[in-house]
């Protein structure tokens, strides 16, 4: 599995209505490449299996996405998030965790 397959199976374990940054994604995978797990979601060719809509910056806003921004709040907007000044309402609250994952599909 290369890099890119890594972060969308990693993507799909995000929970509706919750959300994880490219920060998060990037540890749990062993990796500093936050801009490539970014890289990565903008060529998601999955979604919305893969859920790159809940991927944010790690201050809780909610950074770049394909098909624009305004998509990406409502996207997050129907799953619940509230969003206030381009910022994650309760982020800590909605905020995923992963740890290091040593094969991704054991997540």
């Amino acid at each position: 599995m290369n890099f890119n397959e890594k972060v969308w199976e990693l993507t799909k374990k995000i929970p509706f209505g919750r959300v994880s940054t490219y920060k998060e994604l990037a540890n749990a995978l062993n990796a500093k490449a936050y801009q490539a797990v970014g890289n990565a979601l903008n060529k998601n060719p999955y979604a919305p299996v893969v859920p790159c809509h809940r991927v944010v910056k790690s201050d809780g806003t909610l950074g770049g996405f394909a098909t624009g921004c305004e998509n990406k709040i409502k996207l997050l907007e129907q799953e619940g998030i509230m969003i206030k000044e381009n910022r994650i309402v309760d982020f800590e609250k909605k905020m995923i965790r992963f740890g290091t994952v040593q094969n991704v599909s054991d997540f």
